[in-house]
């Protein structure tokens, strides 16, 4: 191969390039359970912006666009979507005993961080110094997220436009700006959107 038909180097930080064989990433019960609790102690603003980066940036045990995709079928299923993400990443890498590990390690410290809190809130929550603070952590909390979607979108921006988008910006103007029931909006949209990538992949 000439030194011009030879590929691009790869950065290593780039959350989107593959990842390598899965067998040689594939995590411990300790590691899944260490991560996970790891992200439940610094998860400042919101666990699934700190799970994002930790699974595709940090560790490296998911590509953005897989990300991406267990998110989106775990907004389909009942319950938080970070606990969804996090039992089908332990099961996907690991069986029943990863997603307890992963589970117990994302939900554990919180438990005992926000008795915590509930017991201090009820004690001080009155103090103007203190509704103050929690503005200011609010803030930040929605610059959190608005990063993470924005990280999130950018795997989609690869791709040329499509149905896809359309499905998405259909789901936005129905529900965001004309309050529309949002089961009856997933009615209609969701099969328009199974069959919108039953078809890009036939055409693969």
């Amino acid at each position: 191969m000439s030194r011009q038909d030879s590929p691009p180097p790869v950065r290593a930080d780039d959350p989107n390039a593959p990842v390598p064989d899965q067998a040689v990433l594939r995590p411990s019960i300790a590691e899944l359970f260490r991560a996970f609790a790891g992200v439940s102690l610094s998860s400042f603003g919101g666990v699934l912006a700190w799970s994002r980066r930790m699974l595709v940036e940090d560790k490296r045990w998911m590509t953005a666009a897989e990300f991406n995709d267990v998110l989106a079928l775990c907004q389909f299923l009942p319950g938080p979507n970070i606990v969804n993400v996090c039992a089908v990443f332990g099961v996907r890498v690991r069986g029943i005993a990863g997603a307890l590990a992963c589970l117990t390690g994302l939900l554990g410290p919180s438990i005992v961080l926000m008795i915590a809190a509930g017991t201090l809130y009820r004690s001080f929550g009155s103090l103007p110094e203190l509704r103050g603070v929690l503005s200011g952590l609010a803030a930040a909390a929605a610059g959190m997220i608005i990063a993470t979607a924005v990280q999130m979108a950018e795997p989609l921006r690869r791709f040329r436009p499509g149905p896809e988008h359309a499905v998405a910006l259909a789901a936005f103007v129905a529900v965001g700006v004309l309050r529309l029931s949002l089961p009856l909006v997933l009615l209609v949209l969701v099969p328009a959107s199974i069959g919108f990538a039953w078809r890009r992949v036939d055409e693969k």
